[in-house]
């Protein structure tokens, strides 16, 4: 596995590329900014063909990877939505939010922390949210970080409120609330489904803004694969039950301290899954029901790259892919049986390694012709054939204006270097100055990533390869107890007694549970309940737990974020 770097911080990127240079990109006047889209996705894991996926069909999204640069490492900071989502959002670990949970708005409770979309509209963007962008309710303070975030109200689609309704036809012929849901969209309430409605307003978005002359930020954020399984049913056709193998790993790991394993309580509450009278809180759940869950999420991410497939079609059809930065990730990953756990919550790499790529015109790939459909609707019921290669990686593969640019860096989705700005236009990086405000309190534990775009990454940092510490993902879970119980998975602030702080290199996944204070939101390294150790070249799947046997209890210096 080539060597990761350090904690890139990926936002960054793209504002980075926004501020970096326009001669080599888009056609007409150099001055104009670029526009950016950014997809947001629910739970989703780098299940995908352009991750390696053979099974999987994600023709949208492996076309966009093609035309992208693609991260094969990146990282999210706590495997679960709202903390996530700000974390990345505002550039800010969690312990620096202070969000654990769903319970408290960072503005408030932490530091009045700016996010992206905030900084494009303060620097004249059109700002504007549709789906779920930031997690919805206090974490965002009810309003989507409006009007902070955002020039125009978000948007949220209309049936979103029956996702965890009974919308679910049973064997039975009956509704109910259940894990797996495929459904008739004409049988369900408003003929629709979330994603769907946000992705048709998205595109209205795109063609009003296509009329006016400032530049645009436009975030969707698309529910599925997020649980309930609630998705088109034709998409379950794509995976027969007999194509779809358990996880690799579907028994709990012998050596797993207990405050690691999460029991999956919200997969308990269905009403499929209560019908199966499991055990708590490690099941497990029958082999065949393991494969109907495995079927329905890969159904799910098929559904969804349809949505992504229509979205980036509409620029095409209204000439903005010229002239529009396209970038896609997810919150975090969901374990699919691995290690016997059937959701995030977990310091593993399944639940917190998440796709990430970047479109940006003619930097990552050639401008598009004019009349060449650059991104063209494919649909996943087609003949199956091979995935594109992606556009650049930053590894040793061939690029379009970039040289060794498979990114194999290991990446925390946490966003900003510094903050920059152009003196009159966002145009010349040799123009950018640091933002003097105050009130405007950007992350600086990582750095911008523009240079990967001009083939300087490891050119200018080869210190970067030597020093473990710049060669380190970050993330952490917390739990109220050092054993399974009702609330492991989400515990509320009060309730936190202990934090697994992880740390991912190269070459190994090293975990520790210490001791936390909820109310200093104060962690002490000194307290250690547990460690985890798995060596990514003899253990890639993260089953063989051997902190007793390499470190007894020693917190390697480079741990410390």
């Amino acid at each position: 596995m080539p060597p990761p770097s350090r904690s890139l911080l990926w936002l960054g990127l793209v504002l980075g590329a926004v501020c970096a240079s326009r001669e080599p990109a888009a056609p007409g006047n150099a001055t104009d900014p670029l526009n950016v889209l950014l997809i947001i996705v629910d739970d989703l894991r780098p299940s995908l063909g352009c991750y390696g996926n053979k099974l999987i069909r994600s023709p949208n999204i492996d076309q966009l990877a093609s035309r992208s640069l693609l991260f094969q490492n990146a990282f999210a900071q706590q495997a679960v939505c709202a903390p996530s989502r700000v974390s990345f959002l505002t550039g800010r670990r969690p312990d620096t939010t202070r969000l654990y949970d769903f319970n408290s708005y960072w503005r408030v409770h932490a530091g009045n922390f700016s996010t992206i979309p905030q900084y494009f509209k303060e620097n004249g963007y059109v700002t504007m949210s549709v789906g779920k962008v930031f997690h919805p309710g206090i974490s965002s303070n009810h309003s989507d970080d409006s009007p902070y975030s955002w020039s125009v109200p978000p948007y949220h689609p209309s049936s979103e409120k029956y996702e965890n309704t009974k919308t679910c036809r049973g064997p039975d012929g009956e509704l109910h609330a259940n894990l797996l849901c495929p459904v008739d969209v004409l049988d369900v309430p408003e003929g629709t489904l979330p994603d769907m409605q946000s992705t048709e307003q998205a595109i209205q978005l795109l063609g009003k803004m296509k009329t006016l002359a400032s530049p645009f930020f436009l975030a969707v954020g698309y529910h599925k694969p997020h649980i309930p399984f609630r998705y088109p049913k034709e998409f379950q056709k794509l995976y027969p039950l007999e194509n779809v193998s358990l996880a690799p790993d579907p028994q709990v790991p012998a050596g797993l301290p207990l405050v690691a394993y999460n029991p999956w309580m919200d997969l308990r509450q269905r009403e499929d899954v209560q019908a199966l009278n499991l055990s708590v809180p490690y099941g497990p759940i029958p082999a065949d029901f393991q494969r109907k869950i495995r079927q329905s999420y890969f159904a799910c991410v098929s559904y969804l790259d349809t949505q992504v497939g229509r979205l980036l079609s509409a620029l095409d059809d209204l000439q903005l892919a010229s002239s529009t930065i396209v970038a896609l990730t997810s919150d975090h990953g969901w374990a699919l049986g691995e290690h016997g756990e059937w959701a995030k919550y977990s310091n593993f790499d399944v639940t917190t390694r998440v796709p990430l790529m970047f479109y940006v015109p003619g930097r990552t790939a050639p401008l598009p012709v004019e009349g060449e459909k650059f991104f063209p609707y494919l649909d996943p019921f087609d003949s199956v054939s091979e995935a594109p290669e992606p556009g650049m990686e930053m590894q040793n593969g061939p690029s379009f204006l970039l040289r060794d640019v498979k990114l194999d860096y290991l990446v925390k989705v946490v966003v900003l270097d510094r903050p920059c700005r152009c003196k009159k236009t966002l145009k010349d990086p040799e123009r950018l100055e640091l933002w003097p405000r105050v009130t405007v309190n950007f992350n600086r534990k990582g750095r911008n990533l523009l240079k990967l775009f001009e083939g300087r990454g490891e050119e200018e940092e080869p210190h970067v390869r030597g020093n473990p510490r710049e060669l380190v993902a970050y993330s952490q879970y917390p739990r109220p107890a050092d054993s399974p119980q009702w609330n492991s998975d989400k515990p509320s602030l009060e309730d936190i007694k202990v934090m697994g702080y992880s740390i991912r290199t190269v070459d190994y996944r090293y975990t520790v549970w210490v001791g936390f204070n909820p109310q200093e939101f104060l962690a002490n390294f000194s307290d250690i309940h547990a460690g985890e150790l798995y060596f990514v070249a003899s253990d890639p799947l993260q089953d063989h737990n051997v902190y007793n046997d390499s470190l007894g209890g020693t917190l390697p210096q480079s741990f410390m974020p």
